[in-house]
């Protein structure tokens, strides 16, 4: 076998040039998409201050035993320096392991996640429903639009404190519940319903953003799928089945996903509509801050620690969930 050699640098011809090192290779990207880097230095920064850092100082602070008495603080002209401890995983123990651990984790943990699994159901089913009816040929659909996207579109601490008032002893559900000779519930009082009003009022902020999306979804199905599939026989139903779902299921696993995230970190709808007065009610989000802000002395490492076990959770969800997505999408194109 005879190989070429390059008299200039001495190197076998057809070998590969050896990879320039790491920092020669960002200089020249550098180099090569300076403008780039330019125009997106701002966002990075800002995200740096508003994201990078307090997620760093939280995880640092899950590590020690602050709180409201052994934290840095000024009262008058009166410097007080801090005091506390580093402790290491022990909160994360105390928080999974501890005497506690029920009551103040786990309770909350599991009905977070019946909280989240029943307001996104409903959210993707009421909405696929609006949606479905949307999409036909209704006489006045655009007015039927704007006032099915009204719940979205005002404000949330307006729409909790609307059916706050509403939900109240003498509020008018409560009022024409009694009219109609009907028991009144203890919206506000009772963990049951509680829990119940949390539902229906999160139901009622989030339906109209899941059947905006499914209705951009539908519309975007070709027309002359539903035409060949009515012409082989299909009922309205194996249309819907076969049709209508597999079209909107890019958009639906988007909207779903999205909906979980949020509905897990819904922060506004339990603490407008309970504030503090309904412990056995509070999931995660509003527990961590519960303990955080809530309650002397105020516990910061341990809220903290909360925050961050939200967003493994969430991060590991959303890792399974992303694979599980991509193997269906997989094995449907085999």
């Amino acid at each position: 076998m005879t190989v070429a050699i390059d008299r200039a640098t001495g190197q076998r011809r057809g070998d590969r040039a050896p990879r320039p090192g790491l920092g020669q290779r960002l200089r020249q990207s550098y180099q090569k998409h300076w403008y780039a880097y330019a125009m997106i230095a701002p966002v990075a920064v800002v995200l740096g201050v508003l994201v990078l850092y307090p997620l760093v100082y939280g995880i640092y602070l899950t590590l020690t035993d602050a709180n409201s008495l052994n934290t840095a603080r000024t009262i008058g002209v009166n410097h007080i320096d801090a005091t506390y401890k580093f402790i290491g995983l022990d909160n994360y123990a105390d928080i999974l392991w501890g005497d506690t651990a029920y009551d103040r984790f786990w309770s909350h943990f599991i009905w977070t996640i019946v909280w989240t699994a029943l307001c996104v159901a409903l959210h993707y089913c009421i909405g696929l429903g609006l949606a479905l009816l949307l999409n036909q040929k209704l006489r006045g659909r655009t007015l039927y639009r704007l006032i099915l996207v009204l719940p979205w579109a005002v404000p949330t601490f307006v729409t909790v404190f609307g059916w706050r008032f509403m939900l109240a002893d003498g509020g008018i559900i409560n009022t024409a519940l009694d009219a109609l000779h009907l028991p009144s519930p203890s919206w506000l009082e009772d963990t049951f319903w509680q829990r119940f009003a949390a539902i229906m009022v999160n139901t009622w902020c989030g339906v109209p953003f899941m059947m905006v999306s499914l209705l951009g979804g539908l519309q975007s199905i070709d027309a002359s799928l539903y035409e060949a599939a009515e012409m082989d026989g299909a009922s309205a139903w194996q249309r819907f089945r076969y049709v209508t779902l597999p079209g909107l299921r890019s958009v639906s696993s988007t909207v779903v996903l999205l909906g979980i995230i949020w509905t897990f970190n819904q922060f506004a709808v339990i603490f407008l509509l309970f504030g503090n007065t309904a412990p056995d009610a509070q999931i995660l989000v509003t527990w961590a801050y519960y303990l955080g802000f809530g309650q002397q002395p105020r516990d910061f490492a341990q809220s903290a620690a909360y925050g961050i076990l939200l967003l493994a959770i969430l991060i590991v969800f959303t890792s399974f969930y992303r694979r599980w997505l991509n193997r269906n999408d997989q094995q449907l194109a085999i």
